[in-house]
């Protein structure tokens, strides 16, 4: 999050940002041959101003040998991550919301996952701890398929504190472990819901622990030890989304 520049690439991922946040977009480097004319539109009608992407730089521009196809566009990164206390002000919960909070998930593929499915099955929002924790990367947004433009991603400097606030509001808080009595599919979601998910390697934080008020488990065969986290997160917020079809349209 600190870089002075940062890129993203793909063709969803840039269609995307110049959909949602046009503000952000500073450049767009386009190669010759990418012959998406939807998207050729989209960056021509955006007035954001474009190169002719030089294929001898790109090592430069993506992580490994990430597929640009085609189109990278250069980012304000300062844009992406709002802080808790900007979007708690005029923060307003009801029974069809949903918010995801990130116990120190550290892969950034996870991360873009995590948001994707998010955005999917009608969250508000997505929660993030300032430390210990893999933010918007390019690499996440592009797992994201572009949806990190679409659900705002909070920045916590306290998590505990901040979970207290959200209490206040009437806020129910959920942790996702394998350790939970209740399965996800038997909880009916009938109050403004956190969900709370793990780290890949220790689950659920302990101070993140400490302000949960349930653990839910999802139902799995005997011989399936456990779910990547960002799997486990699609099929909790997937349980969610059943009792609350409204967040889906």
């Amino acid at each position: 999050m600190a870089q002075s520049k940062t890129f993203i690439y793909g063709r969803h991922s840039v269609a995307e940002a110049l959909i949602s946040m046009p503000e952000i977009v500073k450049k767009i480097f386009v190669a010759a041959t990418m012959d998406d004319t939807k998207l050729r539109t989209l960056i021509r009608d955006s007035g954001v101003p474009t190169e002719r992407l030089d294929l001898r730089k790109v090592t430069s521009q993506v992580e490994g040998n990430a597929p640009h196809q085609g189109v990278i566009a250069q980012i304000s990164v300062s844009s992406l991550g709002m802080p808790f206390g900007v979007f708690v002000r005029d923060f307003k919960p009801n029974t069809d919301t949903l918010l995801v909070l990130m116990g120190e998930v550290t892969d950034p593929h996870n991360v873009g996952a995590i948001v994707r499915s998010a955005a999917a099955f009608g969250a508000a929002a997505v929660l993030a701890p300032q430390k210990k924790q893999a933010h918007l990367t390019p690499a996440a947004i592009r797992a994201s398929a572009g949806m990190a433009f679409r659900v705002p991603f909070v920045i916590l400097e306290n998590t505990q504190q901040a979970i207290s606030e959200l209490k206040e509001k009437g806020m129910k808080v959920h942790g996702l472990s394998g350790d939970g009595k209740k399965p996800v599919t038997a909880e009916k979601f009938d109050t403004p819901t956190i969900l709370v998910l793990g780290n890949e390697g220790e689950g659920i934080p302990g101070y993140a622990k400490a302000v949960c008020d349930q653990f839910l488990s999802i139902p799995m065969h005997p011989d399936c030890e456990s779910l990547n986290v960002a799997s486990a997160a699609a099929v909790a917020m997937y349980a969610w989304s059943v009792h609350h079809p409204s967040a889906l349209k």
